[in-house]
């Protein structure tokens, strides 16, 4: 006879799983088990497996606790938020957000909000969803915090978190902080702007009074005028017709040309928004594109009134930018942006692309202000997981330390909330769709509705066009010039070989580190080429890019040798990018021959931009063989598929397409060129797309 699950039999079930990704697709099961057993054994078991070696059953064990009807589980989430293990203090912040009010569980959040970063948005985001019916409780928490509290950075977040509770006293604290000149800029910054939030008369009072202000604090003052509907400019033209389209990665610098590429989290899709958003502004019956990443107060005010067809806007996010990984704290702040910039250009549809802080934050809006959304579904960041997993990088004894710095729980619930909440969901093409996404993600695609569409992404290869005509004459192009610049400080022996390149962030996931293993200790490689990696921001690396570049820094120690064909100049615009990719195909005398190719190491790539532009530029490509490139790249014919998380396996692809660059080269790459061509470029992208907006904002589809 077969016994019925309990939550013993499934916390054995959770121990004992063959994969990370079964546990975290099939949460739910804990939970319901959780919710129908009678509370005292069940707490038992949950809270034996708190402490264990097991870090993914602890984390499993504290969403089980968060479905228990039982005012125990409420005493052992609150002590949770002061338990040594970090990564369970933060899950525990995170599962209170569902329970009712706990009155000493708002002092630890407090605690935590004042401690910041990814608990502490966490923590206040539990403090908000309670700050109804325990918000005259929270402020009162909240200003003894700032009574005792002296470091600047730990006050403004306390003084963001009282903006957040509709207690009455919040007003009179938040005026008096705002106009204290003792108090620390960032502190008086977030008290004016949760005012404006607050659209009261204690904040036009606080506007008025510092109006004259300069600076950052004189640019938030005219932020929260916008806020409270006092007109400090002209709002853009309401009658332009046209659909409105917003989109947005908030982790980038973006500019018109793309000078940041490959720094920071500044990767191709930062360069893909900035050529969709012109591709679409051009399309019959759109009226404007914004295209939303982070910037200055001063920008983002003078985005709300840019009349532009495709507006480059900004949201200001408080401190110094960091990586996306980092940004979550910044959530309240990017609600707010987002919210008067949407409401500014009276956006109708909003398309969210992953699972980062500002599609949490963006969604919320949505929601409120009843906008559609489209949300692309890549497995991210499941496939991830699951590659590291094979790497050996990820395991359960590992998984909550790893969490806490990756949020791979938080996140993959988000991509299920999104996708699900979602008026309509934009796919990338794989080979195996609908199996991946069911195995990686628990998502079944076989939707009768007609919520799903597959759409790939593309290129604009009048860039690829651009910077072949160069080549004509090198000595005049300044990109050009570069790179012949670079290469000649190699030593002599080194000149007249092929280039191989690779362009992209400096991230783990990237695998620029194990491309250097690969290439540097295979001598058949680096006798045969010149590895050049474009990306990272090499004068103030972020502890991404220096943690790879520290490994980088490793091989080169165990081959010394290899460091006399290792070129790694840091990130360069997307244009100079073109050109290099087109000489590596062509080559330059006498410094670089001809029958260069482009390698991407990734764990895994849901689309490759980079992969695109490079087969545009005429090179062989190596890729991943699962996920999109395995779509459009011809094994053995355009490029090399392999496993590219794997240093040999990478080392022999990577031999097999110098071999293939070495044959002619004229039907190889009008093959890849057709290719592209046909559905492949950004035109044809923000053609589907256009269809799609189009849909969901149809009236009819509202019924």
């Amino acid at each position: 006879m077969v016994m019925p699950p309990t939550v013993s039999s499934v916390l054995h079930e959770v121990r004992h799983s063959a994969s990370l990704l079964d546990v975290l697709r099939d949460e739910h099961s804990l939970a319901h088990e959780a919710a129908r057993g009678q509370a005292p054994p069940v707490m038992r078991e949950l809270v034996a497996a708190l402490d264990g070696a097991d870090e993914l059953a602890a984390l499993s064990a504290v969403h089980g606790i968060g479905v228990v009807v039982d005012d125990e589980a409420d005493a052992v989430l609150s002590r949770l938020l002061s338990h040594p293990r970090a990564f369970l203090r933060e899950h525990a912040a995170w599962v209170l957000r569902s329970r009712l009010p706990r009155l000493d569980a708002i002092d630890r959040l407090v605690q935590v909000v004042a401690a910041g970063g990814f608990s502490g948005m966490l923590a206040q985001r539990t403090l908000e969803s309670w700050g109804g019916p325990a918000g005259d409780h929270i402020a009162a928490d909240v200003l003894r915090g700032l009574a005792e509290v002296r470091d600047p950075q730990a006050r403004a977040r306390l003084v963001e978190t009282l903006g957040l509770t509709g207690a009455e006293a919040a007003d009179q604290a938040l005026s008096r902080i705002a106009l204290d000149p003792a108090e620390s800029p960032a502190a008086r910054a977030r008290a004016v702007a949760a005012l404006g939030d607050r659209r009261g008369e204690a904040g036009i009072r606080v506007v008025e009074s510092l109006w004259a202000a300069d600076g950052e604090l004189g640019a938030v003052v005219r932020l929260a005028a916008t806020d409270l509907g006092m007109p400090a400019a002209d709002a853009p033209d309401d009658d332009e017709p046209g659909l409105r389209i917003a989109q947005l990665f908030l982790h980038a610098d973006i500019d018109r040309k793309l000078s940041r590429a490959g720094a920071g989290d500044n990767g191709g899709i930062a360069t893909l928004l900035v050529r969709l958003g012109d591709a679409l502004a051009a399309r019959t019956g759109v009226g404007r594109v914004l295209t939303v990443s982070r910037g200055a107060p001063e920008r983002a005010l003078a985005a709300l009134t840019d009349r532009e067809r495709h507006v480059l806007a900004t949201v200001p996010m408080p401190g110094p930018a960091v990586n996306a990984v980092d940004a979550w704290p910044a959530r309240v702040a990017v609600r707010r942006g987002l919210r008067r910039l949407l409401r500014a250009h009276r956006v109708e549809v909003l398309h969210l692309r992953m699972a980062e802080v500002g599609s949490l934050a963006a969604a919320e809006v949505a929601a409120e202000m009843g906008i559609r959304v489209v949300f692309t579904l890549a497995p991210d960041p499941h496939a991830t997981i699951a590659a590291l997993e094979r790497t050996g990088g990820l395991r359960r004894d590992n998984f909550g330390v790893i969490d806490e710095r990756e949020h791979y729980w938080f996140r993959a619930r988000l991509v299920q909330r999104l996708a699900a909440e979602a008026d309509h969901v934009v796919l990338f093409p794989r080979p195996d769709l609908a199996d991946d996404l069911r195995a990686l993600v628990g998502i079944e695609i076989g939707d009768p509705a007609g919520r799903y569409s597959v759409v790939a992404e593309g290129i604009d290869l009048k860039v690829s066009a651009a910077a072949a005509a160069e080549l004509s004459d090198p000595a005049g192009s300044l990109a050009l010039t570069e790179l012949n610049a670079l290469v000649a400080t190699l030593p002599a022996e080194r000149h007249g070989l092929p280039l191989a390149m690779s362009v992209g962030r400096l991230h783990r996931v990237k695998g620029m580190a194990t491309l250097v293993q690969a290439w540097a200790g295979e001598p058949a490689l680096r006798e045969r080429c010149n590895l050049l990696i474009v990306g990272g921001d090499l004068a103030d690396p972020s502890p991404d890019e220096r943690e790879q570049l520290d490994l980088i820094a490793g091989v080169l120690r165990e081959h010394p040798e290899a460091a006399a064909g290792l070129l790694m100049p840091g990130h360069r615009p997307n244009d100079t990018v073109a050109r290099w990719l087109a000489a590596a195909h062509t080559g330059i005398e006498p410094p670089i021959a001809s029958g260069g190719v482009y390698v991407c190491a990734s764990l895994k790539e849901e689309f490759g931009l980079a992969l695109l532009e490079a087969m545009a530029a005429g090179l062989v490509v190596v890729g991943p063989d699962a996920g999109g490139p395995a779509t459009y790249i011809e094994h053995g014919v355009t490029g090399i598929l392999a496993r590219t998380g794997y240093p040999d396996d990478l080392a022999a692809a990577f031999v097999a397409a110098l071999d293939l660059a070495s044959r002619p080269a004229s039907s190889r790459v009008g093959r890849a060129r057709d290719r592209i061509s046909d559905g492949l470029t950004v035109e044809s992208m923000a053609g589907n797309l256009v269809g799609v907006y189009t849909s969901v904002t149809d009236p009819e589809s509202r019924s």
